[in-house]
């Protein structure tokens, strides 16, 4: 008996859908671009049960006849091209003609469809890769295909979907994505009988994305629109100083096809280098345009990703054309500055606020100067150890009454409880000498054994890190009232993720309450938070969320979570810092549990003990 047999079509297109077909956005996918490439102007797109029991894509495209409804399901049937010749001017977004067949076999597949010229449309059904039916129907001209049970005839499959609300995130963001790249075709995206967004024509590109991202976001925007021979870099970028902690907001199309290009993708984030913090990404929603023969859309089975001829070529044209357009924005260079620069803060304590509200009401304090900061910081004022006090705090404007800028944020919340190990070492402030301070942001100690390099932001973090945790765990999270709440305005996707958390963050010092569709009202924030932070905050909080790096689900962790952005955050670095503040900063640091390392893992000092200065030197 021969050992090498011919698979069945059944088997083979259940195999390629193993390739194109990797979840249930992959789906909509695919049925998306073929109402586009059937030159639909309306598309409705509903989905259940995160794509698993329905999904449902209905266009008002040019529609099939009977024949080529059939010919459709067939494999490698495509009215795309006819030769290998024509991928070289490719202006598709699908051509292989291997999606329907292969989501055919894999689900229950019904497709309708008429053309202008049919009197009757046609309808056929297919059931795990059998046809049961195909007959007349009646429906107006276009196309409708529903698809339901995916994956029931390989429920090995099925077995490795994630949940409902992450497949269902997925499908959302697809659908962004080619409504983002047709802004004059009507969407309207609907999951479990709830719209999630309804975008009809639109004439720019700035009133879709108002439409699915907000407002806010597209005023935060600017045109750009740059050419050289042969290429062309077109759509809206973000203004400096402006960013997010994911890359869910910078999207890249290429000749109008949504793609994930690392070549795009690095060449905007270089061209922010200077005007974004390190660990922040620009708001991008740019077309590259280019000779269709200089880019291969046919590396990938899903054409998720692209290949360009010349590579370099392309990195520098989108670089310069960014940097040129970012240089031309009045005071760019300021905002970015500003960016990376917070206002002054201390490590520990509550910065009078003129726009916050206690519960009788508005209190409002002088203005702090950076003198008088340093002045506060004094051992008196911290209140740690005898042992650890320094010489006396230089004079200096007071402080306004009830303000310490070092001690825990709450009054009442329960001091924090110590491990022993912390408690048998003795105070380090005696015992290191202050030298200087090195690039402002390195202290500089002389010790018995060698030299301390101290990194002051590592060690805020892990101060603020630790007290908030505490108050997190304790459930004593003290919050202000906001005199004028901040709207903030989400897409459909982070506005389903704060609703389903708003009792999470009410819990750690937030009050959020809706105003509106995607809309909110920012009310209340912890007192740790300065309140032009607030919005920044929450949106790289629910960008955490929708990356599935926060663990929501389980309090403890959430907590540390939760802590550890909170503490990033909430360090402002004074550009003037003296002995005694960072004395008092090694005194803290001292007292905290893990005082080695800061909450993201970096060391908080170095020692370059006589040994290694020895080596160093060659002696």
């Amino acid at each position: 008996m021969a050992k090498v047999r011919i698979l069945t079509d059944r088997v083979a297109n259940q195999i390629a859908a193993g390739e194109v077909i990797e979840r249930p956005a992959a789906v909509v996918k695919e049925l998306v671009e073929n109402a586009l490439d059937a030159g639909a102007t309306r598309i409705d797109v509903e989905f259940r049960h995160g794509g698993r029991s329905l999904m449902r894509i209905e266009d008002n495209g040019h529609g099939m006849s009977r024949d080529d409804a059939l010919l459709c399901l067939e494999r490698h049937a495509t009215s795309k091209i006819t030769e290998a010749a024509d991928l070289d001017r490719l202006g598709s977004y699908g051509f292989r003609g291997e999606a329907l067949p292969s989501i055919a076999s894999v689900s229950r597949f019904e497709l309708q469809t008429r053309e202008a010229a049919s009197e009757a449309g046609t309808e056929i059904l297919v059931n795990g890769g059998k046809f049961v039916h195909v007959r007349d129907c009646g429906r107006p001209v276009g196309t409708r295909i529903d698809v339901t049970h995916l994956f029931n005839s390989v429920p090995a499959r099925r077995k490795f979907l994630k949940t409902d609300q992450t497949e269902a995130a997925h499908i959302v963001h697809c659908v962004r994505l080619y409504a983002l790249a047709c802004p004059r075709t009507a969407f309207t995206l609907i999951e479990d009988g709830r719209i999630i967004f309804r975008s009809p024509e639109c004439r720019t590109l700035e009133e879709r994305i108002a439409e699915i991202f907000g407002r806010q976001i597209a005023e935060g925007l600017m045109p750009i629109d740059c050419e050289e021979p042969g290429l062309r870099l077109r759509g809206l970028i973000g203004r400096p100083g402006v960013g997010r902690s994911t890359r869910h907001e910078m999207i890249v199309f290429v000749n109008a096809r949504p793609v994930d290009s690392r070549t795009l993708n690095y060449a905007l984030i270089e061209s922010y280098h200077e005007s974004l913090p390190k660990g922040r990404y620009p708001l991008a929603f740019v077309f590259f345009e280019c000779d269709p023969a200089s880019v291969d859309v046919n590396v990938h089975p899903a054409k998720r990703e692209v290949r360009f001829r010349s590579e370099p070529q392309v990195r520098g044209f989108v670089i310069r054309s960014v940097l040129e357009r970012l240089r031309a924005v009045p005071g760019g260079n300021q905002a970015a500055a500003n960016s990376g620069s917070p206002t002054v803060s201390s490590p520990g304590g509550d910065l009078p606020r003129a726009d916050s509200a206690g519960g009788g009401g508005a209190r409002a304090w002088p203005a702090i100067r950076r003198a008088d900061l340093v002045a506060a910081t004094s051992p008196s004022v911290i209140g740690f150890p005898s042992g650890a006090a320094a010489s006396p705090a230089p004079s200096a404007a007071p402080v306004p009454p009830g303000i310490s800028l070092l001690a825990p944020a709450a009054p009442n919340s329960p001091p924090a409880s110590r491990d022993p190990q912390s408690d048998r070492l003795s105070s380090p402030g005696p015992a290191w000498r202050f030298v200087g301070l090195a690039h402002g942001n390195y202290a500089l100690f002389e010790t018995p054994s060698g030299l301390v390099l101290l990194d002051r932001r590592s060690a805020h973090e892990r101060v603020w890190f630790e007290r908030l945790r505490d108050q997190f765990r304790a459930g004593a999270v003290p919050s202000q009232r906001l005199l004028l709440p901040l709207p903030v305005e989400l897409d459909a996707i982070a506005a389903a993720l704060l609703i389903d958390r708003l009792g999470f963050l009410q819990a750690h010092g937030f009050e959020i309450g809706e105003f509106g569709r995607n809309f909110f009202r920012i009310e209340a924030i912890p007192v740790w938070m300065e309140p032009s932070d607030a919005e920044a905050f929450l949106r790289d909080l629910l960008g955490a969320f929708r990356e599935g790096i926060f663990p929501d689900a389980q309090t403890d962790l959430a907590h540390d979570a939760l802590a550890q952005l909170a503490a990033t955050k909430a360090v402002r670095l004074p550009e003037i810092a003296g002995e005694t503040e960072l004395r008092a900063l090694v005194s803290q640091l001292f007292a905290s549990r893990t005082p080695l390392t800061s909450p993201a893992g970096r060391p908080t000092y170095i020692e370059l003990n006589h040994g290694e200065l020895a080596r160093r030197f060659q002696k």
